[in-house]
């Protein structure tokens, strides 16, 4: 049983050994989530000698009861250090507690930190360690760094890619976020380039995978999801967009180039809040990476110095965050930067503006919020706005009594198209008399539901009983009215 940390080293290993085993009786499967169980679970019943999985669908089938450990001859851990970086330790000890006695376990890892050392001395017995330049790059990979600030990265991509060849690139973010807004940037400048991260679904993640192993896509934008044991021979160049707070994290990254005895590029996007953690792979590299200067028309570059240490209020998850929505680095500049001065075309717009446009937006006044008018309430203030020339609605006088009739079915003269008195006097709407407009109204059908009108439930005549109350509401004297064209003046907008 081999077990690996992500889909796409399981899937790399069980192509590997569809060619080990092409014309030997051994049968083996692939497992892992994201994908239905139904298939994974008839190749378990039929019977296989080499399972390729990961931890959580792996425990996931044992606690179904359809999988047995019992039988497990050899115990592979592949990319063991990935695995406690990604939070598996306590799976990999409860599947380790399950193997029999017997079982061989052999342990890959690419970098021995501590943790890993106790992990060793957890699940292997009288161990063999075998060393083979453990955290150090390919000598054929060419180290470069650029020195900037936030917004120059992506004016730094578009020059290397116009100097150079685009085929073949994977450039490394260390957010999905971040790989998600690159990526609109790249296809903004089309750039033929290709997502990939952990919200894909694992059809996306195959289709991504084909079509950039294919030729298909040029440049594979991706998350560290892609740095660990993704075998592609001919990649030409990898770019840290960001900088890995872990300098195992950057071994692991640079090493997707200059493989199978070919030469290989590198090159980091320094950014001023990123200097220290570079000035700690520099440590670890043992060696001072090479440095180039900016494109002239990209400006000034933040000075390279020895920085101690950040502190632990700017290096949290949550300032990150903050700062990434601050000053995204997919635009060509932060949100806070003002738009440089042109007094010209300034100059222009105002003179093009109408002169009366500045009075209007001085005499507009704000208006109350809810609570402002609770508070005024409380303190026995008034809380409507003193009416101003620039509301002509607001200085219309209210109606009289006598202006209110209702119509013949009893309901209130609500939409106001009646005429001003009983006589022949014109209205809004035409010259039409108050007599005509009332019977106009009463030959309407009345409002609601024929259906249950004929059933007889009571529902028209409890609307009647309604309309015939609020008339009479609005009948009584001092009763205050809205002003005219309200309503019109809101459907309007």
């Amino acid at each position: 049983m081999i077990l690996t940390p992500t889909r796409e080293l399981a899937l790399q290993i069980s192509e590997c050994l569809d060619e080990y085993a092409r014309y030997t009786p051994v049968r083996h499967g692939v497992m892992f989530g994201g994908v239905n169980q139904r298939p994974q679970v008839t190749m378990l019943q039929k019977g296989i000698d080499i399972l390729v999985a990961t931890p959580g669908r792996l425990l996931d089938l044992m606690s179904q009861g359809f999988l047995s450990l019992d039988q497990v001859k050899y115990f592979v851990l592949d990319e063991a250090d990935r695995m406690l970086d990604m939070g598996f330790s306590e799976d990999i000890l409860q599947i380790a507690k399950l193997l029999p006695d017997t079982c061989q376990t052999i342990m890959f890892s690419a970098t021995m930190p501590a943790k890993i050392e106790e992990l060793a001395k957890t699940l292997l017995k009288n161990p063999v360690e075998i060393k083979l330049a453990v955290s150090k790059p390919a000598e054929k990979i060419k180290q470069e760094a650029y020195v900037c600030y936030e917004t120059q990265k992506l004016g730094i991509i578009k020059d290397i890619f116009k100097a150079g060849d685009l085929k073949r690139v994977i450039i490394f973010c260390g957010s999905k976020m971040k790989v998600k807004q690159v990526n609109a940037a790249l296809q903004r400048k089309h750039i033929n380039c290709g997502e990939m991260h952990s919200d894909l679904e694992q059809a996306e993640r195959d289709d991504i995978m084909f079509k950039f192993k294919s030729g298909q896509l040029d440049v594979l934008v991706a998350t560290d999801i892609v740095a660990r044991g993704i075998d592609i021979d001919d990649i030409a160049m990898v770019i840290n967009y960001d900088v890995p707070h872990d300098a195992e994290d950057y071994v692991h990254r640079i090493g997707r180039t200059a493989r199978a005895d070919r030469d290989g590029r590198a090159i980091t996007l320094v950014s001023e809040d990123d200097i220290y953690h570079f000035q700690q792979i520099e440590k670890f590299l043992e060696k001072e990476v090479e440095k180039i200067p900016l494109p002239a028309d990209l400006g000034e570059a933040p000075e390279y110095a020895r920085q101690s240490r950040p502190s632990k209020g700017r290096t949290t998850a949550k300032s990150r965050r903050r700062k990434d929505r601050d000053q995204q680095a997919h635009r060509h500049k932060p949100n806070n930067q003002r738009r440089p001065a042109r007094p010209e075309q300034d100059k222009e717009r105002e003179a093009a503006r109408p002169a009366n446009a500045t009075e209007q937006s001085a005499g507009d006044k704000p208006r109350r919020n809810r609570r402002q008018s609770e508070a005024r309430l409380a303190e026995g203030k008034p809380t409507e706005e003193k009416q101003t020339e620039s509301n002509p609605t607001a200085n219309r006088q209210p109606r009289q009594e006598s202006d209110r009739q209702p119509d013949k079915s009893g309901r209130g003269n609500r939409n106001r198209r009646n005429a001003k008195s009983a006589g022949g006097d014109s209205n809004r709407n035409g010259n039409r008399p108050a007599d005509a407009e009332n019977r106009m109204d009463a030959d309407k059908p009345r409002r609601g539901n024929n259906r249950n009108r004929k059933r007889g439930n009571g529902r028209d005549r409890r609307q009647d009983e309604n309309r015939t109350a609020s008339s009479a509401r609005s009948m009584e004297p001092g009763t205050p009215r809205k002003p005219e064209g309200t309503f019109k003046m809101f459907f309007k907008r």
